[in-house]
This record gives C-alpha cells, structure tokens and sequence, in this order.
C-alpha cells in the first residue's frame, strides 16, 4: 500500500492548521468600513436613541419621585391586584430612601427605550418569519447565535460603531433582547389552528383582516410572553452595560466591585432585584 499520498495530505493539513487565519482582522476591516462609510447614518441613528433615552428619563424624572411610585402602584393594582400594589410601591420606596432612585430612572429609561425598539423591530420580524419559509430559515441561525454568544461580545461593536454611553448601552440590549420577540411572536402565529384560518378565508378575510383578526389576538399569550422576556433580558443587560459608560444601577454595582464595597453593591442589587420583581410580575401572566 502506498502511504505517499495519505502522509502528504496530513502534512498539508498539519500546515494549513498551524497557519491562523485572520479572521480578526478581516473583521476590524469590515469596521473600519462601516465607520468610515456609514459615520452618517450611525450617528443620526445614535441620535434618535439618544433622544428616546432623555424624553423616556425626562418623563419619569418629572415631579416628585412620589408621583411616580403612585403611578406604578396604580397600574399594578389595576393589573395584578392590591397585594402587587403595595409591593410596588413598599420596593420603590426602599430605592428611594437607599440613595438609588436617580440610577433607578435611568435604568427604566434605557430598559423602556431597549424594549419598545425590540418590538418595533421584533414582532414584524416575527409575522414575516411565521409567513415566510424563507424569511425563518434566514433569520433561524441568525437568532441561534444571538442568543448563545456571551452578553459581554455585544458591548465591543456598540462600543466601536457608537462610543462610550447610554445609547451603546441600548444598542447592545436591543441585540441582546429582541431575539424572544422575534420567536415567541413566530411561535404564537404558528400555532393558530388551520380550522380557524379555513373559517376566517370562508367568511372573506384579507390576509391583513386575516393578521389582525385571528392570529394576532389568539397569538396574543405568546407574544406577551416574548415581551416579559425582552424586558428581563434587557434590565440583564441594561446592568452590564454599565461597563461601557452606560448610567443606571449597574454604574452603582460596578463601581462596588472595583473597589469592594459590599454595601454599596448590596444597596445597588437589591435594586435592580425590586425592579426586575416589578417588571417581571406587572408584565408576566402569572396573577
């Protein structure tokens, strides 16, 4: 048996490992690229978000902080009951007197700005993704490696394309978040029953009719359930945002790891913990 041929193969196999390819620098290309062509829409993109940020922090900075917690409670009695209610208002009122309210707001304002673009973005995506076969087999490995990379990858491009601050903190959750949206949206349309479907084109539904009418509301559980799930994932990543210059109450929580400050970084946890009960338990299903 001749072995020449097998030992050459390995040999060039052997070297074309041992060889790196410049897979980074191929990337940094390709940024560079983008930055130096595209400077004018990133930045008017940047200040649209930049601008969601401020009105979303103006709103909820307006008037004492008592307003505000009145108008949670509310909205959390009328939603889940008077038990929610007093929770609500007992948890952000403990933020309040802990010195953590200003980062609080910030942290709801990147959080509201973060959520409302994941679904602008995200439930469309969605229906075209459950309406189009093409459409999901192009965004299906798309969302698979969004949600299985590591939440710190998204800060390096945010960081290059938009700098240090609150809207590269939002950019980085937006592509964090929007991959439930996306999905449970997709999920819920696809599990309308087809006899539905067959009543709605009997009766002489449009396809918008047909959207709108029937798989919207009967895919509304689901989609409610991807939008708990984009507000979770945001606040997540609202707080490791704060590696990038984002404000809120991740800014707290690092700055207690750099210099060991067990009761600052308890304070500041406990209140995103509050919030994250708040939102979790306004915005899930469970009563």
């Amino acid at each position: 048996m001749n072995l020449i041929p097998l030992v050459s193969t390995l040999d060039k196999l052997i070297n074309f490992l041992s060889t790196k390819i410049p897979l980074g620098n191929a990337v940094e290309a390709i940024v560079d690229f983008i930055i130096s062509n595209f400077s004018v829409p990133l930045n008017t993109f940047s200040e649209i978000i930049s601008s969601l940020i401020g009105g979303f922090e103006a709103v909820l900075s307006y008037g004492h902080p008592f307003l505000l917690i009145a108008v949670f409670a509310i909205a959390a009695w009328k939603l889940k009951g008077k038990n929610m209610a007093v929770f609500v208002a007992l948890g952000l009122m403990l933020v309040l007197n802990l010195r953590m309210w200003d980062p609080l707001v910030t942290t709801m304002a990147s959080i509201i700005t973060s959520v409302v673009v994941c679904l602008i973005l995200g439930i469309p995506i969605g229906i075209l993704k459950a309406r189009s076969r093409i459409i999901d087999l192009i965004t299906r490995p798309m969302l698979d490696f969004m949600q299985t990379i590591p939440p710190f990858v998204y800060l390096i491009p945010a960081l290059m394309f938009f700098g240090l601050g609150n809207v590269s903190g939002v950019i980085a959750t937006v592509v964090f978040a929007i991959a439930p949206p996306i999905r449970l949206t997709y999920l819920g349309i696809k599990q309308v029953s087809d006899e539905l479907k067959e009543a709605g084109r009997a009766f002489g539904c449009t396809p918008w009719q047909m959207l709108y009418k029937i798989e919207l509301p009967l895919a509304l559980p689901s989609i409610m359930m991807g939008v708990n799930q984009c507000i979770m994932l945001s606040l997540s990543m609202v707080v490791i945002a704060a590696m990038i210059g984002a404000g809120g109450l991740g800014k707290p929580v690092l700055r207690s790891l750099s210099t060991v400050d067990i009761g600052l970084g308890f304070e500041a946890g406990l209140g995103v913990v509050i919030l994250a009960m708040i939102l979790d338990r306004i915005f899930g299903r469970e009563q």
